[in-house]
């Protein structure tokens, strides 16, 4: 368990996440929350949002915050059965696999907001669907397929088919990274991108370049005729 602070307040007066990772499967949940939340409000969506859908946890591992070191919130987790441990500054490989998932969390947001602009609370579930169904290397699979023993199916969402679009994603590296099939002529330009920096292509009448047909000699070759004068220059001697 982690938090993400200092976020803009939402129209809801949401100005924090909470995120809890699942150790085993990878799988995330990402609740927003206010920094005002008394613990019994919290506890209250720890139920609601935790413990309905995947039963008690065994053990937890947070930072010390003052929230998880506060006698009411272990006296819940002893009366629940769960152990709780937290993390310290000569460990912090501790709580590394949620300051792993915060980061990839704020490049989604980050990446949401500058596509589609809006809160951040808007796309925050669609965040963490995306983050849940994305390939984990440490588990070799999504942590949705590690926590239901089965594939995602989603429908494929894509611009204009029919419209020519030479920039297509062949692979996805990791949640934030995506790899491109470049045209011939930008081969020396590496082919992985963060997601920061694609944009959905959304089709244009003026990206279509019409070309005339060519007229072929019989040896397969053909005469080049000027078409259009660019530029002119006088020079006088």
């Amino acid at each position: 368990m982690d938090f993400v602070f200092e976020l803009p307040v939402t129209l809801k007066k949401k100005d924090l996440i909470w995120v809890i990772v699942d150790r085993l499967t990878k799988s995330a949940h990402f609740i927003p929350v206010r920094t005002d939340f008394s613990l019994e409000k919290l506890a209250k969506l720890y139920i609601s949002e935790i413990v309905r859908l995947h039963v008690v946890p065994t053990s937890i591992i947070s930072y010390r915050d003052p929230r998880f070191n506060s006698r009411f919130w272990s006296k819940l987790q002893e009366a629940l059965g769960t152990k709780l441990n937290f993390s310290t500054a000569f460990h912090p490989q501790t709580d590394g696999q949620s300051e792993r998932v915060i980061q990839i969390l704020e490049d989604m947001l980050r990446c949401c907001i500058l596509e589609f602009v809006g809160s951040w609370e808007k796309y925050l579930s669609l965040v963490e669907f995306a983050y849940n169904y994305s390939y984990q290397s440490s588990i070799k699979m999504a942590p949705f397929e590690a926590l239901y023993g089965r594939k995602c199916k989603t429908p494929l969402y894509c611009s204009e088919l029919s419209e020519p679009n030479p920039y297509e994603i062949i692979e996805r590296i990791d949640p934030v990274a995506y790899r491109l099939a470049l045209p011939p002529k930008l081969e020396k330009i590496h082919n992985v991108f963060h997601v920061s920096m694609l944009r959905r292509y959304r089709s244009d009448p003026s990206h279509v370049i019409p070309h005339s047909e060519i007229k072929l000699q019989p040896d397969m070759t053909y005469s080049e005729e000027p078409i259009k004068i660019l530029a002119r220059e006088v020079k006088e001697l």
